[in-house]
């Protein structure tokens, strides 16, 4: 009788334990007014989002829809719909035409660093290197990171930087950063 109820113990611990694992992966965070859940992936997440609409349609006529849905993982900065209206006047609206498909998919990969970086490591790799770090993109060129009190800061070749206003928004093939600026290779 005491096997027994030794192994009811534990049974009740092992299933308490998998409950807390289950319910902590499928903790969602709001983006855009809409529910972010981990189990899905970026694309079915991010169409979602009313603050990531230019995103998705540009995302949508570089042809990438297929790639940011499959298995990653990746890393996405992803700028939010203001952060496109501050470009020049014309500038999503010429890189939305079919003939600028490449400049396209060169400006939206160049926002994906391959593999699964969450904030804290992004605050470590910081930290090491010394007060920034830098990360090579899916576009091959490196972003560069650094804190500004506490904000993390993503600079681009160009010098423009964004800042994260919602870090590690999980999805089942990487991680979301949503950012203020769109970052130019």
């Amino acid at each position: 009788m005491k096997m027994s109820t030794k192994f009811t113990g534990l049974l009740v611990a092992a299933l308490f334990t998998t409950v807390s694992a289950f319910a902590q992966k499928e903790k969602t965070v709001m983006v855009g007014g809409a529910e972010m859940y981990p189990s899905k992936n970026i694309i079915e997440n991010a169409v979602n989002s009313k603050d990531h609409t230019t995103l998705v349609a540009a995302v949508k006529a570089a042809g990438l829809v297929e790639t940011l849905s499959g298995t990653g993982p990746f890393t996405v900065f992803a700028p939010v719909n203001a952060a496109f209206e501050a470009l020049p006047a014309g500038t999503v609206e010429n890189l939305l035409k079919p003939e600028n498909k490449a400049t396209l998919t060169s400006v939206l990969t160049y926002h994906v660093v391959p593999g699964k970086v969450d904030a804290k490591s992004v605050m470590k790799m910081i930290k090491d290197g010394g007060g920034k770090a830098m990360a090579k993109t899916a576009q091959g060129a490196e972003l560069t990171f650094s804190m500004k009190g506490k904000d993390v800061i993503v600079t681009d070749t160009k010098g423009n930087m964004a800042k994260v206003t919602t870090a590690d928004v999980f999805q089942s093939n990487g991680v979301i950063h949503v950012i203020d600026k769109v970052l130019m290779p």
